[in-house]
C-alpha cells in the first residue's frame, strides 16, 4: 500500500480547501501512475497503434454518400479510443486497487469528502487523457490530412462530455469488481460495445438505420457524434440537443449507480 495516498487520513495534516486536497491527492495519484508501467503504455500507446490499425480498414468503406473522408472517421475514434483506455479502464483499475488496499477507506476518516475522493483520483488520468487528445488530434490532422474543426466549441463539448461520463462510468464499474484482476474482465463490455457499435470504426452514417437507431443509444455514441460533427460541422441544432441529451443521461444513470453500489471498503 502506498503511503504516499494515506497521507490524508485522520491524524495527520491535511490541507485545509476542496481545491488543495484534491490536488494533493491527485499528485500522489500520479506519482503511482507514472510507477505503473502497465498501465501508462495502455494510456499512452495504444489507443493511438489502434487508431492507424484501422487506417487500412477505414480507408476500404464506401464513405461518398455520408460526407466523412478517412480522416473524419479515425480522428473522432482515435479520441474515442483515449476516453476508454486512458480515461475508463484506467480509472476503474484504479478505484478497484485503492479499494481493496484499504487505501479509500483511510481517505475517508480524514478531511476529504468523498467527491474530492474520486475527483482527486480521476485528475491524473483525465489531464493525461486530455494532452493526448490535443497530440492525438493534431498528429492526425497532419498524417491524414484532416481540415481544421469547423465548430470547435462542438468537438470540445463532445471531449469533456465524454471525459466526465468515462469517470462516472469507471467509478460505476469498479461498483460491481470484486478484485484488480477481475477489472481486466469488468471493463470489456463497455470496451468492446463502444469500439464494435458507437461510430469509433464504422460510423452510424454507413450502418443500417435500424442497427444505427439501437447503436446510437450507446453511453459513448453521442460523444463520438459530437467530436466528429465539430470537425464535420454536420449537425444541426435539433441532433446537437439529441446527442448532449443522451450523453447526461447516461452520466446521471452512473451517478445514481456510483451512490447507490459504490463501495469504500473491500468486497467480501
Amino acid at each position: 500500500m502506498s503511503a504516499t495516498l494515506v497521507q490524508t487520513r485522520a491524524g495527520t495534516p491535511s490541507p485545509g480547501t476542496p481545491a488543495s486536497r484534491m490536488k494533493a491527492l491527485a499528485r500522489a495519484e500520479l506519482t503511482l501512475l507514472g510507477r505503473n508501467k502497465a498501465a501508462m503504455f495502455t494510456a499512452l500507446v495504444l489507443p493511438a497503434m489502434l487508431t492507424f490499425s484501422m487506417n487500412s480498414a477505414v480507408d476500404g468503406m464506401d464513405l461518398k454518400e455520408s460526407g466523412l473522408t478517412v480522416g473524419t472517421v479515425l480522428l473522432p475514434g482515435s479520441l474515442g479510443y483515449v476516453l476508454l483506455f486512458a480515461v475508463y479502464s484506467a480509472l476503474t483499475g484504479v478505484f478497484v486497487v485503492r479499494r481493496e488496499e484499504l487505501v479509500l477507506k483511510r481517505l475517508r476518516t480524514g478531511e476529504l469528502r468523498d467527491l474530492e475522493i474520486l475527483a482527486g483520483a480521476s485528475l491524473p488520468a483525465v489531464t493525461l487523457a486530455l494532452a493526448q487528445c490535443v497530440l492525438l488530434a493534431a498528429g492526425c490532422s497532419v498524417v491524414l490530412d484532416v481540415a481544421a474543426p469547423r465548430a470547435v466549441w462542438l468537438a470540445v463539448a463532445g471531449l469533456l462530455l465524454g471525459t466526465a461520463l468515462m469517470c462516472v462510468l469507471a467509478a460505476a464499474t469498479a461498483a460491481f469488481t470484486r478484485s484488480a484482476e477481475g477489472a481486466q474482465i469488468s471493463v470489456m463490455p463497455m470496451l468492446l460495445l463502444s469500439m464494435a457499435g458507437s461510430g469509433m470504426v464504422v460510423p452510424l452514417d454507413v450502418m443500417p438505420d435500424a442497427m444505427a437507431s439501437v447503436c446510437e443509444l450507446l453511453p459513448l455514441s453521442p460523444v463520438i457524434a459530437l467530436i466528429r460533427g465539430g470537425w464535420t460541422g454536420a449537425l444541426d441544432a435539433g441532433e446537437v440537443l439529441g446527442h448532449v441529451a443522451t450523453a447526461v443521461a447516461w452520466t446521471l444513470i452512473g451517478v445514481f449507480a456510483v451512490r447507490k453500489r459504490f463501495r469504500w471498503e473491500p468486497r467480501r
